[in-house]
């Protein structure tokens, strides 16, 4: 019998909890570590939404990278049906659905988002953007100029569009943080980087950097990339899993 501690405890090998930022909340955040599991939703974020699915779908538990509750930007303080938060929260419990999310740690860990998404668009050679492992620095197998590069990275990520600044720069050497990085973006030139791909950029972000190629190509599609992998680690380590 596979059970949602099982589950969680495969995911830390992979993400230990170590790499995961102080404000950050990750693990099982919701269930019973002893409930048995026999079949996982896998998403980026819990919303009603997927938890109808996974109801609907008859899963014992959902995994998803953003976390279900994270007193950083919503504090939770109440229970309330009235309350978007509250009304998910009592939702996962009245259905009995665990939720398990690995969210920093899943960024830093070797396997994981950034890894990910730099071998999404093709990027070879990785090397760490940051001390925090946040972000990852790769170089293309050949030069491009970045009016090709954009239409690559829509393609690869399936955007519904994006944002960037052009550096007056081709591509080659590639920075890339899954999600909103635009902190980072002094490493990336500190690095060498031509260009960089996140997302969640500020307008300042677009008017103050020069001599680098700047790409949002939007938070959920730099990160969304994780979950096929969440997938294939799931069914590797737990085969008797659907």
């Amino acid at each position: 019998m596979t059970t949602a501690h099982d589950i969680e405890r495969s995911l830390y090998d992979w993400a230990p909890r170590e790499l995961a930022m102080a404000w950050d909340n990750v693990g099982l955040l919701v269930g019973d570590p002893a409930q048995e599991v026999r079949k996982v939703l896998v998403a980026l974020d819990i919303t009603q939404g997927v938890a109808e699915e996974a109801v609907s779908l008859g899963a014992q538990m959902i995994v998803s990278h953003h976390p279900v509750m994270n007193c950083a930007w919503h504090e939770v303080q109440t229970l309330r049906a009235d309350d978007a938060q509250g009304r998910l929260l009592r939702y996962l419990v009245r259905h009995g659905l665990a939720a398990c999310c690995m969210h920093t740690n899943l960024d830093a860990a070797d396997g994981g988002v950034n890894d990910c998404l730099a071998h999404a668009l093709g990027l070879s050679g990785l090397s760490m953007l940051n001390e925090e492992k946040i972000g990852r620095i790769g170089t293309l197998s050949c030069e491009k100029p970045l009016e090709q590069f954009l239409s690559d990275v829509v393609k690869l990520l399936s955007c519904n569009g994006l944002r960037y600044r052009d550096g007056g720069r081709p591509v080659h050497r590639v920075a890339v943080g899954g999600g909103a990085c635009g902190e980072y973006i002094p490493q990336a030139i500190a690095q060498g980087c031509d260009t960089f791909v996140t997302s969640d950029l500020r307008y300042n972000d677009f008017l103050d950097t020069q001599g680098l190629n700047l790409i949002d190509a939007g938070h959920f599609p730099t990160e969304d990339v994780v979950c096929q992998e969440i997938v294939r680690r799931l069914r590797e380590t737990f085969p008797e899993l659907e």
